[in-house]
Formats: structure tokens, sequence, C-alpha cells
């Protein structure tokens, strides 16, 4: 698989979305002022504190999520992906330059909507701003392995919606937002313990109280990069041609 396929990919992406402003006011904004709307609804109180830092893995994860699947799901719809095929570049070539598209895209999202939580909307950070940084962006980045993989299965925009309540919405009831994951019924927190999203937001809310170490961290990390990891590989596999 040369990476000059890839990179190629990436770039035809990447001008079409510069392309597009819509679609980059979703992106870069959007994550931004929906953390602003909750700082703002919870101006008077403390919860922001407790709150914020889910907030940073959940929105830019929904907006990658989808941005991602319904942008790749065109291409095969279009019939961009079956004459892309005809030419000397594969399914990896393919998953792998969109990933590297958007994960670009995801860095400066997150760069944005972290910046625009602490220094805006005032959330505090005991530990490390770059290892917040480095979470946040991991966590972007599943939202957009997990989107690829959805636009992989699905045959229309209205079915990668549908896949919202089947790989987001569990994660987002069983990652510990609303209420602290060890306080959840024994078999859903069994079921939360292996959910990607959970291991984002106990990392980031770790960063944010300075109450684990770098090693725990890191070890978050690893199992948020092992999902990622396997996502892409597994949409890679599953892509087709066309949608029938």
């Amino acid at each position: 698989m040369p990476l000059s396929r890839t990179f190629a990919t990436t770039g035809r992406v990447l001008t079409q979305i510069r392309h597009d402003p819509r679609t980059i006011g979703l992106l870069l904004v959007v994550p931004s002022l929906l953390i602003g709307l909750v700082a703002w609804i919870f101006t008077d109180t403390d919860l922001f504190a407790d709150i914020g830092p889910a907030m940073i893995a959940l929105f830019p994860f929904i907006v990658m999520f989808l941005v991602t699947s319904i942008s790749t799901l065109r291409e095969r719809r279009s019939g961009t992906l079956e004459r892309l095929f005809s030419m000397p570049l594969g399914k990896g070539d393919f998953i792998l330059g969109y990933a590297l598209a958007f994960g670009l895209l995801a860095i400066f999202q997150t760069a944005i909507a972290v910046s625009f939580a602490v220094w805006v909307c005032g959330l505090e950070i005991e530990g490390s701003i770059w290892l917040l940084f480095a979470v946040a962006i991991a966590d972007a980045l599943l939202g957009t392995a997990l989107g690829l993989l959805a636009s992989a299965f699905a045959r229309s925009e209205f079915q990668v919606v549908q896949f919202l309540p089947l790989l987001v919405f569990p994660q987002i009831l069983l990652g510990g937002i609303f209420i602290p994951r060890d306080q959840l019924p024994e078999a859903l927190e069994a079921i939360s313990e292996w959910l990607p999203l959970s291991f984002a937001i106990d990392a980031l809310r770790a960063v944010a109280d300075d109450s684990e170490d770098a090693e725990w961290i890191t070890a978050k990390l690893i199992v948020i990069g092992a999902w990622i990891i396997g996502s892409i590989v597994l949409g890679s596999v599953t892509l087709r041609r066309r949608t029938p």
C-alpha cells in the first residue's frame, strides 16, 4: 500500500472540505459553541467544573462521527469510490487517507474546543494542559474511526444516523456523564468498562482533577488507540465499492 495513494486521498478530501464552509463550521466551531452553551447554563453553579471535561469528550466525538461517516458514505453513493477503485487504489488507501484527513481536522477542532473551554469558559485544569490536549485529540480521532466504520456498513445517510443509538448513545449513557460509573447497576458498569468513550471521559476528568498519574492516563490512551486502529482496520475490510 504505497503511502503516495493514501496522501493523495488525504489531499483530495481536505480540498473538498476547504470548499465547504458549512462543514468547516460544523467541525471547528460547533463543538466549542456547545461547550460554551453548557458553561453558560451552569454559570451560577460549580457543576461545569465537574461535567466540563466530559463535554470536551462528548461534543467533538459526536461531530467527528457524523461528519466522517456521512462524507465517506457519499463517496460510495455518488459512484466516486467505484471510479477510484478502478484505479490503483485499495480499500486500505481510501480508509487510511480519510482517517488522516479527518484526523488532522480533529486536531484543529480539539485545539479550538479545549482552548475555548479553558480560557473562555473558565474550566479549571489541575493537571497538564498538554496531556488534556492529547486525550481530547484521541477522543476526537475515536469519533472519526467509528464514523469510518459506520459508513462501511450503512447504505444511506439515514442509516448512518441510525448507528447513533447503536454506537454513540450507549457510550454517552454509560460513560459516567450523568451518574458515576461505579454507581451504575453491576451489569451496566461491566459493559461501560468495555466502551472506549468511558476511557476518554475518565482520562479527561483525571487530568482535570490531577487525580491520576501519567502512567494511568497513558494506559487509557492505549486502549483508545486500540479501538481507533481496530475500527479503521475493520472499516477497510468491510468497505463496499458502491451502495446497492
